[in-house]
Formats: C-alpha cells, sequence, structure tokens
C-alpha cells in the first residue's frame, strides 16, 4: 500500500474512534491529526470538512456489514442454504462490530443527514435487496419458502432480530439479570435468530394453504 493510502487508513482509523468516543458534535479535527501523526492540513487535503470526514467513516463501516454479508457466494446456493447464511452472516457482523451499531445510532440522531450525501451506500443496499430477492424467488418457486413475503419487511426483521439486543445489551442485561453477550447466550441467540426467520419463511401463507385447497377441491371432482 502506497504512503497516501497508509495516512489515509490511519486517519479514518482514528477518526472511527473519535467519533465513536465523542460523538460528530464533539470530535475535534485537531485531535484526530495528533492521533493520527500527520498534519492538520492532510487530513482536510483528502476530507474536505469534518462532516465529509465523518461520512467516509460511515461509507466504511457500511461497506464492510455488506461485504460480510457475501451476497455473491450465497446466490450460488440452494436458497434455504443462502437464507440461513445470510441470517448468520448478517448477526456475525453486527456481533463483531460495535463500532456500527454506535455509528448507526448517532446518525440515526442526525436524521441520516450525512449519510443522505453518500453516493456509494445506497446502491449496496439495492444490491442487498436484488439478491435478497433472488433467493426468495427461487425457495418460492422450489415450494421450499411461503409466497408473498415483502423482502424490505424481511430484512427490516433480519437487521431487528440481530441488532436490537446488542444496541441494548447494557439496559437488558440489567432489567433481565442475564449478561447477552456471554458467549453460549449469544450463540443461542444466533440459532434463534436464524431458527424465527427461517420458520417464518417456511410456514405456509394464506395464498398457499388456499391454493392446496382449490387442488385439492379440483381433484375431489374429477370423475
Amino acid at each position: 500500500m502506497r504512503s497516501a493510502e497508509l495516512s489515509r487508513a490511519r486517519i479514518l482509523d482514528v477518526a472511527r474512534h473519535e467519533f465513536l468516543t465523542h460523538g460528530l458534535n464533539g470530535a475535534r479535527v485537531d485531535r484526530i491529526a495528533k492521533n493520527s501523526c500527520v498534519n492538520k492540513n492532510l487530513i482536510y487535503h483528502y476530507f474536505e470538512s469534518k462532516d465529509q470526514l465523518y461520512l467516509a467513516v460511515l461509507e466504511q463501516i457500511y461497506a464492510d456489514l455488506r461485504a460480510g454479508q457475501k451476497d455473491s457466494e450465497l446466490l450460488k446456493k440452494p436458497p434455504l442454504e443462502a437464507m440461513i447464511e445470510l441470517v448468520g452472516n448478517t448477526f456475525d457482523h453486527f456481533f463483531n462490530t460495535p463500532d456500527l451499531i454506535r455509528l448507526m445510532s448517532i446518525e440515526n440522531i442526525h436524521n441520516a443527514r450525512h449519510l443522505k450525501n453518500s453516493s456509494t451506500v445506497k446502491p449496496l443496499y439495492e444490491g442487498l435487496l436484488n439478491a435478497l430477492t433472488e433467493i426468495l424467488k427461487r425457495g418460492q418457486s422450489e415450494g421450499v419458502f411461503r409466497k408473498n413475503v415483502d423482502v424490505i419487511d424481511l430484512y427490516l426483521s433480519i437487521s431487528a432480530l440481530a441488532y436490537f439486543f446488542l444496541s441494548n445489551q447494557y439496559t437488558l442485561s440489567w432489567l433481565l439479570d442475564c449478561d447477552l453477550i456471554e458467549k453460549r447466550r449469544v450463540k443461542k441467540r444466533r440459532q434463534h435468530v436464524i431458527d424465527m426467520v427461517i420458520s417464518y419463511l417456511t410456514q405456509p401463507s394464506e395464498d398457499d394453504v388456499s391454493g392446496r385447497g382449490l387442488n385439492l377441491e379440483k381433484k375431489g371432482t374429477r370423475k
């Protein structure tokens, strides 16, 4: 890696810690420069402002999440196996990247004002929805998954099941007298999330049931 790339990567790494520790408003470019061992002017050379630096940190963390979901690999697998892995991969990335949860929370406080300026993050999620839709359609055509699944609702459920217990781990651990991030508990939670999603997808919908009823009725009228 070239010196310029190394400097930029180091700045982003330090900036990520700064934003996590102090939030967007409390973060200081002077402190980022000092801890990165670079001149402050170099930061402004790569990133025009503190807001641009913050956006670059956000873009990197979202890109890492999407890379961890491994769409291209999943599309080569049978739909049920692909869905199980997608849910597991999403859970694993949330658990292994607590920075992601904290930065998402910070950006939601700011009403996604900075994320809306990104030209790279939204296309990542278009790719996710396309991959999820393809896996769903293949599963439905093979009779593995139920009909009438809203792909957005499905991904919201996957994310929520994997995200909520982590984003609220401190309050919930105290309220429930349970260490939610203890190793065995996390393993159990991961399997629970996968089971919840797969149980929903493999449970017949009303259309599936009514369709079977019509078919049985037609067969019964044959002479």
